[in-house]
């Protein structure tokens, strides 16, 4: 317990935030400092394993192609290039989608206190909202957890 916790209580409830998505009340945990920092490495750095899943989904169909010599089509080692963009590195953006998705669905405080969101996983996300409805969430939460971070980025 820090000197302000201490002094002033836990403040579990300062933390917690609302906004309206749709006609629907959601409620999102502020994440701490070191919170923050931990989510933004498993962000940027995603696990391989989800890496290679992607990968191997978004090449399967390539595969009958690598005998044929075309410009637009190149088989490398790891890696397949389509257009002059790597495959793999559209499987690692799109991890680091997916894992900013459920970085963000995972603070949302669900109506339950005996719930949690702590393990839920971006294929249970996926099952449940379209991509379009996750966007919409996750940048309502981040308008929620940085206030005015959008304004200063410029965007």
């Amino acid at each position: 317990m820090t000197r302000l916790s201490s002094a002033l209580g836990t403040g579990a409830e300062f933390r917690i935030k609302k906004f309206d998505l749709a006609g629907h009340a959601f409620r999102v945990r502020v994440p701490l400092v070191i919170e923050s920092d931990a989510m933004h490495s498993r962000i940027i750095k995603p696990d391989s394993a989800a890496i290679d899943r992607i990968y191997a989904d978004l090449t399967k169909s390539l595969d009958e192609f690598k005998t044929l010599k075309n410009e637009e089509l190149v088989f490398t080692e790891n890696d397949v290039v389509v257009s002059g963009r790597s495959m793999r590195e559209a499987a690692t953006n799109k991890a680091m989608m997916e894992a900013r998705i459920t970085e963000m669905i995972r603070l949302l405080q669900p109506e339950n206190p005996a719930n949690t969101l702590d393990d839920i996983t971006y294929a249970e996300i996926e099952l449940e909202w379209p991509l379009s409805v996750q966007l919409a969430l996750v940048e309502k939460i981040s308008e929620v957890i940085s206030p005015g971070y959008k304004e200063t980025r410029g965007n």
